[in-house]
C-alpha cells in the first residue's frame, strides 16, 4: 500500500464480488451489499465480464468461507475476526445474531471503508468492532471471548514468509480456533497460459504498491498448519473448486493455481480462553 491511500487491491476484490452479483446473478454466493458499497455505475462493473477466472475464484472463496463460518457458529463459535477486511460486507449482512464481528485493517483502508458505509447508507450493527492496524509497525490488540473464527482472504500472497508465520501463530493461539485463507502456488508449476496470466496479474498489483511476496505448495501449507496444532484441514485447489462451485468435474486433480482452505484446532470440552495482542505481520492487503 501507498502511505495515506486505501488499498487498491481491496477495491479490486470488491469489484469482482459486485460483478459476480450482476454477471452470474450471485449464483455462487449472494451479497446484496456488494454493488451498493462500491456505488459505481453498473456498466463499469459489467465491463469486467472477460475476467471470469479471478471473479469466479473470489466468489468461490467467499462462499467457502461463509459456509465454514455458518458451521462454526453451529458448533458454538461466537467471535469472527476479519483480517484485512477491505470492503468485505459480511459484518453488515451477518445472518448470525450471536456472532460478534471484529474487522482488522490498515487505518487508511478502514477509514475509507467507514466513509463508504456512511455515504452509501449501509447500517453498522451494534456488535461490529474495528481495529485499525498498520501491520508493518504495530501489533494487533483484540480481546476475544472463547474460540474464534479468522477470515483471512486475499492477504497471504502479500505477506513475507515471516509475516505469514507470525500471523498464523496468533490465529493458532487458542484451542478451537478456526481459519479460512487462500494462497497461490508458484507460477513455475503452471502451464504456460496460466503462468502468463498469473504473472501479468502479479505485475499489475505490484504497480499498485502491493506486490505478491509468498507462494506455497499444498504440502508446505499442510505441514505449517499441523505444526501450529491444526488437525482438521480442508484444502480446495483448482480441481476441487471447479467441481464444487463451477459444475466442472473435468479439471485434472493436480492442476496448480489458487487454493482456499479451512483449518480448525480441536477445542477442549468447555474451553473458553480470552486472547489478545497478536504479533505484527508485514502484511500489505488483499487480492
Amino acid at each position: 500500500m501507498r502511505n495515506g491511500e486505501p488499498s487498491r487491491t481491496a477495491w479490486s476484490a470488491a469489484r469482482y464480488r459486485a460483478a459476480h452479483q450482476l454477471l452470474e446473478e450471485g449464483s455462487i454466493f449472494r451479497d446484496p451489499l456488494a454493488v451498493q458499497i462500491l456505488n459505481e455505475p453498473q456498466a463499469d462493473l459489467l465491463a469486467d465480464a472477460p475476467r471470469s477466472g479471478m471473479r469466479l475464484f473470489i466468489a468461490a472463496r467467499t462462499r467457502f468461507a461463509e459456509d465454514a463460518i455458518a458451521a462454526a457458529v453451529a458448533r458454538g463459535v461466537r467471535e469472527l475476526v476479519i483480517l484485512g477486511a477491505g470492503l468485505d460486507t459480511f459484518a453488515y449482512r451477518n445472518p448470525h445474531p450471536q456472532l460478534r464481528v471484529t474487522e482488522v485493517d490498515h487505518p487508511d483502508t478502514q477509514a475509507w471503508k467507514r466513509a463508504r458505509l456512511a455515504e452509501t447508507g449501509i447500517a453498522v450493527p451494534g456488535g461490529v468492532r474495528y481495529a485499525g492496524v498498520d501491520f508493518e509497525h504495530e501489533s494487533l490488540n483484540v480481546t476475544l471471548d472463547g474460540p474464534a473464527f479468522f477470515l483471512w482472504l486475499g492477504v497471504v500472497p502479500y505477506l513475507t514468509s515471516d509475516g505469514f508465520a507470525e500471523t498464523l501463530s496468533f490465529v493458532a493461539s487458542g484451542e478451537g480456533n478456526e481459519v479460512v485463507f487462500d494462497y497461490a502456488q508458484s507460477p513455475e508449476r503452471m502451464a504456460p497460459g496460466r503462468r502468463a496470466a498469473l504473472e501479468a496479474r502479479a505485475a499489475r498489483v505490484a504497480k499498485l504498491g502491493e506486490p505478491w511476496l509468498t507462494y506455497f505448495e499444498p504440502d508446505e501449507i499442510d505441514a505449517e498448519l499441523r505444526g501450529h496444532g491444526f488437525t482438521e484441514i480442508e484444502d480446495l485447489g483448482p480441481s476441487a473448486l471447479a467441481a464444487r462451485y463451477f459444475g466442472r468435474p473435468d479439471v485434472p486433480p493436480e492442476t496448480p493455481g489458487g487454493h482456499v482452505l479451512h483449518a480448525r484446532r480441536q477445542a477442549s470440552p468447555g474451553q473458553a480462553s480470552p486472547r489478545q495482542a497478536s504479533p505484527a505481520s508485514d502484511a500489505a492487503d488483499r487480492i
